[in-house]
């Protein structure tokens, strides 16, 4: 499957199509129920258990050190009081960690829009245009990498893997999803899956760009972000660029597995 059919599918699979005037309300459309958010349905259930949150909760503090790992989850289920074998719990190994940032910086935005935009009934929320609202909260969650930036390359190189690769673009449409829904985007035609797969392709190029910058305060990721952002007026065109997704995670896993090869 294309990349660019690949997020198409993520987002139509977990998302009610528009319906007619009149349609019936239990629509049997919904393939994975409630997977995005909608304003008549109660979010999803929680993504970790009790032990799988204790484990890589701990083992998520030994990041900046020890990367995405299997070293670094062996920590965490020692100092979250478990044996090393209970890291069996994460069948997926290091890519759970991956899956834990993503999953707890996306979940972090909902207050961090609540303080920035006084909650989505206020009346300052209300004056602010979605656009601005958008570019705030994915800039706000580009900075959530700042202390892992700099292992995010290895993470690349682990999300690359063709069988990670469909779970990888599943967290990247949620993120989008959660930035329109927090910027109270409440669209029911066909722009609800343009705009949220041209985020996504904006969204993972500029952390790819944030890998490589070492401006102060990430000021030249920011300034990308904008001009991506200025320049995705034509969200229908950029639905097929999340190929680049794809390619540059790909280039970066091939580079991280040569560079530890020139090491051995």
């Amino acid at each position: 499957m294309a990349p660019s059919r690949a997020l198409a599918g993520l987002l139509a699979a977990g998302r009610r199509a528009p319906q007619a005037a009149g349609a019936g309300a239990h629509s049997s459309r919904f393939v994975l129920p409630r997977t995005y958010h909608s304003y008549d349905h109660p979010p999803p259930p929680g993504v970790f258990n009790a032990a799988e949150k204790a484990i890589l909760s701990a083992a998520y503090a030994h990041v900046p050190e020890h990367g995405f790992t299997q070293h670094a989850l062996s920590l965490g289920a020692r100092d979250a009081g478990y044996l090393d074998i209970s890291t069996s719990l994460l069948p997926a190994g290091p890519f759970s960690l991956i899956k834990y940032h993503l999953v707890t910086k996306r979940e972090a935005l909902a207050p961090k829009s609540a303080g920035i935009f006084g909650g989505p009934a206020a009346a300052q929320a209300q004056a602010v245009p979605v656009e601005a609202k958008v570019e705030r909260l994915t800039w706000e969650r580009l900075q959530e990498n700042r202390d892992v930036i700099h292992r995010w390359q290895e993470a690349l190189a682990i999300m690359a893997q063709p069988s990670l690769v469909p779970a990888s673009l599943h967290e990247l449409a949620l993120l989008a999803d959660e930035i329109y829904h927090l910027s109270g985007d409440k669209s029911v035609d066909p722009s609800w899956y343009t705009k949220r797969a041209s985020l996504s392709t904006i969204y993972a190029s500029a952390e790819l760009f944030m890998t490589n910058d070492r401006s102060p305060g990430f000021g030249e990721t920011q300034a990308f972000l904008q001009r991506r952002l200025k320049e995705s007026s034509g969200v229908g065109a950029v639905l097929g660029n999340v190929a680049q997704w794809v390619s540059f995670t790909a280039a970066a896993g091939v580079n991280v597995l040569r560079s530890k090869g020139a090491r051995i």
